[in-house]
């Protein structure tokens, strides 16, 4: 079945911040450009997961003027608190240098993308949402677009009535901004070799929820993280609780994915989080309005991959940019979109499809690089267990403001760290009251996910055996427990014989499962476009 095809100067693949920043610097630069941005979400923002604290440095590079622009950014970080708590006790830590918020805002990432692709499109930028990127267009060895997915496809892959072929969309150069563990992303890693001497990536999985506070409760500009319980201390992980305007209080927990007992389950710890001493006060006369989850880089600079190749270039977290001491990514992402509109601006000129080397030497010699590396021993750190790791992290932070002269390393995959159920303990998690703690379903249902039934399942299993020949028996079937949202079950059929369900309607994209499946057997792959959660705020 042909495809329609539509050229254009740049694409760019991803409407988050990383792709609407290149999309602004380049329609600011040169407004005769045709640029095109596909965004998967339903419409821009509805996938957009973030903390989030801004450091508005790109912000100003982007637009100097974007108070008078009204761009969404109302509350600003005032008090940062960072905590160790105990079950039962919370004791105030010094706040570390990279932790300080001073100048930063309490935003919604949604909401700031769904600003900057207004701000894009008056710059005459094409953006489509609901149109998800599946597959690498080449010419030759180079990437010279990409194609969209079809849409109307049943179950069994037949289309329907309602069917719409994918549409090929070519480029001079095409800019892949599809955030953490992107699906085309990955198959460029392998494509060029673009990790080739680097440390493996590592994960963090986070889980959010958006809560209305009592006026008596809410501190607006408060800044809370910790570490600590409900995590084990051999677990890395923590928690941060965001005030921002109107009674809102975003809060959220960060589970390493490179967590060792199977029965660990990242969902019930967020759970039990709430309940805390130090939190519960604040919830217990509010309401819940939203949930979401997201997994996010955490390797950092070692694990950093090439990042350009023939005809492209790789943006923002798709390429790993988040700081993790400052528990912040968007300034890195959104100045890494400017660094590749910049860095591709004479290319644009061309008749052939050209590598951008100008961009990996730019960004090397930008702020990001240097905040990068003064944060780089930090997570490879705290791999060893709490106490050595905030230990480390102290000295690293106090006596050589980040330039000891050593680097740690992350030295294996995250999927590589789970350990046999037979060697650990189960963990039971206490039952939820449906005040502070909600069972999954309700949760699910916050995320507002929109996902016909009858679509191909975008859940593919390398081996459809290998969850109850191995993963069952070997460890205690762990996508029960990592999945955020339910997707995975194990039950009965009708002889009685165990076999995995995947609820793929119930997918909000986390992409847990293509990380940290000890057998590497589920692939994450784009559903049709415009399905999954339909965040607001988040």
């Amino acid at each position: 079945m042909s495809r329609e095809k539509m050229d254009f100067d740049v694409i760019i693949v991803g409407a988050g911040p990383a792709g609407l920043s290149a999309a602004i610097r380049l329609a600011q630069a040169n407004p005769q450009l045709q640029i095109a941005v596909l965004e998967k979400g339903a419409d821009v923002g509805a996938h957009i997961l973030s903390g989030a604290v801004l450091d508005p440095r790109a912000l100003n590079e982007l637009f100097p003027d974007w108070k008078a622009r009204g761009a969404p950014l109302h509350t600003q970080a005032t008090q940062d608190a960072f905590v160790l708590l105990t079950k039962n006790h919370a004791l105030r830590l010094p706040t570390p240098p990279p932790m300080k918020n001073h100048g930063n805002y309490i935003i919604s990432l949604g909401l700031l993308c769904r600003w900057l692709a207004r701000e894009a499109e008056a710059l005459g930028v094409n953006i489509f949402p609901a149109f998800a990127a599946t597959e690498l267009l080449y010419e030759g060895q180079a990437i010279c677009g990409v194609a969209t997915g079809d849409k109307g496809r049943q179950k069994d892959g037949h289309p329907n009535a309602q069917f719409q072929a994918g549409i090929e969309l070519r480029a001079k150069q095409t800019l892949f901004a599809e955030g953490c563990r992107g699906y085309l992303t990955q198959q460029l890693f392998e494509r060029f070799d673009l990790r080739r001497g680097m440390d493996p990536q590592t994960y963090g999985l986070g889980i959010k929820e958006l809560w209305e506070v009592p006026e008596e409760m809410h501190r607006a500009g408060s800044v809370l993280h910790t570490i600590g319980w409900p995590l084990d201390s051999q677990t890395y992980g923590g928690s941060f609780v965001y005030h921002l305007e109107d009674r809102k209080v975003a809060l959220g927990l960060v589970v390493g994915l490179d967590y060792k007992n199977p029965y660990l389950n990242p969902y019930q710890e967020f759970q039990r989080f709430k309940t805390h001493p130090r939190i519960a006060p604040l919830l217990q006369n509010g309401k819940r309005l939203a949930y979401g989850a997201r997994t996010l880089n955490e390797g950092g600079l070692q694990a950093i991959p090439k990042l350009s190749f023939p005809g492209g270039l790789i943006l923002g977290c798709g390429a790993g940019f988040l700081d993790v001491g400052k528990i912040k990514g968007i300034h890195n992402a959104m100045k890494s979109g400017i660094l590749a509109a910049d860095s591709i601006l004479p290319l644009l000129g061309e008749t052939t499809l050209q590598e951008c080397l100008d961009y990996q030497r730019n960004c090397e010699t930008s702020w990001i690089w240097k905040e990068l590396y003064e944060v780089r021993n930090l997570r490879p750190a705290l791999g060893w267990g709490l106490w050595p790791g905030l230990a480390y992290a102290a000295m690293d932070s106090y006596l050589f403001r980040g330039h000891a002269p050593w680097t740690l390393h992350h030295r294996t995959l995250d999927h590589q760290s789970l350990k046999k159920a037979d060697r650990c303990q189960e963990i039971v998690y206490p039952k939820p009251d449906g005040r502070l703690s909600f069972d999954l379903a309700s949760s699910v249902y916050l995320a507002n996910i929109e996902h016909p039934e009858d679509q191909v399942c975008h859940l593919k299993l390398k081996n459809p055996a290998v969850p109850i020949q191995v993963n069952l028996p070997e460890y205690a079937a762990p996508e029960t427990r990592y999945c955020p949202a339910g997707v995975y079950e194990i039950i009965e059929d009708s002889a009685g014989l165990a076999q995995l369900q995947i609820n793929s309607p119930n997918c909000v994209h986390c992409k847990a499962c293509d990380i940290k499946d000890p057998t590497q057997n589920i692939v994450w792959t784009p559903p049709e476009g415009g399905s999954g959660p339909q965040y607001e705020m988040m």
